[in-house]
C-alpha cells in the first residue's frame, strides 16, 4: 500500500472561511496532525470532538525555526510509515508561508512517501479584501522571521507574515526603519476575513508594543508614493541620472563623454581624501556620493551608446571580488593579510590578458601622482627580488643621490632631484610607509602652522611685509 501524507489548509480564520471540501476531509478522519492548535478553525472543531495532534511544543525546543520545521517533517514521515495515510493541517494555504510543507514535498521521493497538497483558502485573499488593495500593482509577501532590508521594494504593497509576537515585531520594525520613516503608517491585521478580524493602523515606531500579536497576524506596509522617500534607493538615483542624460534633461549632462568627465573623477577622488583627512563623516558621505555620480554618469553613457550598463559594472565587480577572495567564498586558506595579498596577486596574474603583459611594471595607471607611481613601480620590482634586503643601503643611496644633486648644474639638477626623490620613496616603502600619505601629512601640518602665522599677524593688524623672517620663524615655533 502506498504510504501517503495529505496536506490541507485550514484557512485564515474560523470555520466560515474553510472550504467545503477541506471540511469534509477533516470530518472523514479520526486523527489530524496540525502545526498549531491556536487557530480558530481548530478550536471550533475541538469543541465538536475532533482530535488533533499539534506541534506547538516543538517550537519551544529550538532557538531557530529551521530545526522546528525539519522535526515536524520527520515526525510526519514516520507517522505515514506507521499509519499509511496521515492528514496534516496548516493555517491558511499549505503553499503559503509553510516551510515544513516545502521540506515534505522536497524529501517525499527519497522517503518513498507520496505527499499531496489538497488545497485550502489562503489568508492572502482575505488580506487583500480587508485592506482593499490590488496585488497586481506590485506586491511582496515576506517572512517576518527572516526579513532582510535588501529584499524590500518600497514602491510595492508589502505584506509581512509570521509576525506573531513582540520580539519578531521588534525585529521587523527595526528592519523597516532602515527603509521607511519612523512614523510611516503601517497596518496590523489579525484573523483577516473572520468574525475576529482586527485591523489597526499605527506608526511604524509603535509596531512592537501597540497591539496584541498572534499566529494569525500580518503587517501591511503601503507603497511609498512620495519621491523624497525614494532618495535612498539606488534604482531611483539611477533613474535620476538617466533623466538628466535623456530627452528634456540637462544640456551639460547630455553633452558629457567618457573623455570630458575624466578630470572630474580625479577631482572628486581627491575631495574624498580631504574629507577622510579632516575626519568629517558628513563631508565624506557627500564626497563619496560625488564619486558615485561619476560612476553612474560613465555607466549611463555606456548604456546610451549601447556598450555597457551599470548592471555590467556591478556584475564584473561582484564576479571579481568572489574570484579573488577564494579564502572567503571557496576552500582556499589565508591566515593573514599578507597571504590574502599573495593569493590576490597570483589570481590576478592568471586572469585573461594579465599574464601577457610585456613588462612587470605594466598596469600602473599613467595618471597617478609621480610619488605614488614610483612607490608602485618599486613594489612590483621587489616582488621578483629586485630590492635591498636591509635599510642601510637605502640610506647610502639617498646620500649618494643628494651628493649628485648638489654637484649637478642646469638641466641635470631636475634629473638628479628626481633620483633623490625616487630613493626617498624607496626608503618609505622599506619601512611600509605610504610616501603619498606621509607627504600629505606634512602638507597638512605646514598649512596648519602657516595659517597660525597668518592669524597671529591678522590679530596684530600686520601683514607679511611688516615682519622679518625671524619673527615669522618665532610664530612658526609657537604653532609647533
Amino acid at each position: 500500500m502506498t504510504k501517503k501524507i495529505t496536506i490541507i489548509g485550514l484557512g485564515a480564520g474560523d470555520l466560515d472561511q474553510m472550504t467545503l471540501g477541506i471540511y469534509r476531509m477533516l470530518e472523514s478522519t479520526d486523527k489530524v496532525y496540525v502545526r498549531t492548535i491556536h487557530h480558530p478553525a481548530v478550536e471550533d472543531l475541538m469543541k465538536q470532538g475532533k482530535t488533533f495532534v499539534a506541534f506547538d511544543e516543538i517550537y519551544e525546543k529550538h532557538d531557530e525555526f529551521e530545526p522546528v520545521y525539519k522535526e515536524i517533517a520527520e515526525i510526519l514521515f514516520k507517522a505515514a510509515e506507521r499509519e499509511n495515510h496521515v492528514i496534516y493541517a496548516v493555517p491558511g494555504h499549505p503553499l503559503v508561508a509553510e516551510r515544513a510543507v516545502q521540506i515534505l514535498l522536497h524529501e517525499a521521493q527519497s522517503k518513498e512517501i507520496e505527499v499531496t497538497v489538497a488545497g485550502g483558502k489562503s489568508f492572502l485573499d482575505e488580506m487583500y479584501t480587508a485592506l482593499r488593495i490590488d496585488p497586481i500593482e506590485g506586491c511582496q509577501i515576506l517572512d517576518g522571521t527572516s526579513l532582510k532590508k535588501d529584499e524590500i521594494q518600497i514602491r510595492h504593497h508589502l505584506v509581512i507574515v509570521q509576525v506573531y509576537d513582540s520580539f519578531i515585531a521588534s525585529e521587523v520594525k527595526l528592519t523597516l526603519m532602515e527603509k521607511y520613516p519612523d512614523d510611516y503608517e503601517v497596518v496590523v491585521v489579525t484573523a483577516a476575513g473572520s468574525s475576529d478580524e482586527f485591523i489597526k493602523r499605527v506608526p511604524l515606531y509603535e509596531l512592537d508594543h501597540s497591539v496584541t500579536l498572534n499566529n494569525l497576524t500580518a503587517v501591511y506596509v503601503p507603497p511609498v508614493k512620495e519621491d523624497e522617500l525614494m532618495y535612498r534607493e539606488f534604482s531611483f538615483l539611477r533613474n535620476v541620472i538617466s533623466r538628466l542624460r535623456g530627452p528634456g534633461g540637462c544640456p551639460w549632462d547630455q553633452k558629457q563623454t567618457h573623455v570630458t568627465l575624466k578630470k572630474y573623477l580625479i577631482e572628486e577622488a581627491y575631495e574624498v581624501l580631504d574629507a577622510i583627512d579632516e575626519e568629517d563623516d558628513e563631508a565624506l558621505a557627500e564626497e563619496l556620493g560625488d564619486v558615485l555620480l561619476q560612476v553612474l554618469l560613465h555607466a549611463q553613457i555606456g548604456e546610451d551608446e549601447g556598450f555597457f550598463a551599470i548592471e555590467d559594472v556591478i556584475a564584473v565587480l561582484t564576479e571579481k571580488m568572489i574570484r579573488r577572495h577564494p579564502h572567503v567564498f571557496s576552500d582556499v586558506s589565508a591566515e593573514n593579510a599578507d597571504e590574502v595579498v599573495a593569493n590576490w596577486d597570483a589570481i590576478k596574474a592568471q586572469e585573461t590578458g594579465k599574464e601577457d603583459r610585456e613588462s612587470l611594471l605594466d598596469g600602473v595607471p599613467k595618471g597617478i601622482p609621480a610619488i605614488q607611481k614610483a612607490f608602485l613601480f618599486q613594489k612590483k620590482a621587489a616582488k621578483v627580488g629586485f630590492d635591498w634586503k636591509e635599510a642601510e643601503p637605502v640610506y647610502d643611496k639617498i646620500l649618494e643621490e643628494l651628493k649628485e644633486f648638489q654637484e649637478a648644474e642646469g638641466d641635470e639638477q631636475q634629473k638628479e632631484l628626481g633620483d633623490l626623490l625616487f630613493s626617498v620613496v624607496n626608503l618609505a616603502r622599506f619601512y611600509k610607509i605610504d610616501p603619498e600619505e606621509a607627504l600629505n601629512e606634512t602638507n597638512r601640518k605646514f598649512k596648519k602652522r602657516f595659517n597660525y602665522i597668518e592669524q597671529a599677524l591678522k590679530r596684530q593688524n600686520l601683514s607679511f611685509d611688516d615682519v622679518t623672517l625671524e619673527e615669522m620663524d618665532r610664530l612658526w615655533n609657537e604653532a609647533k
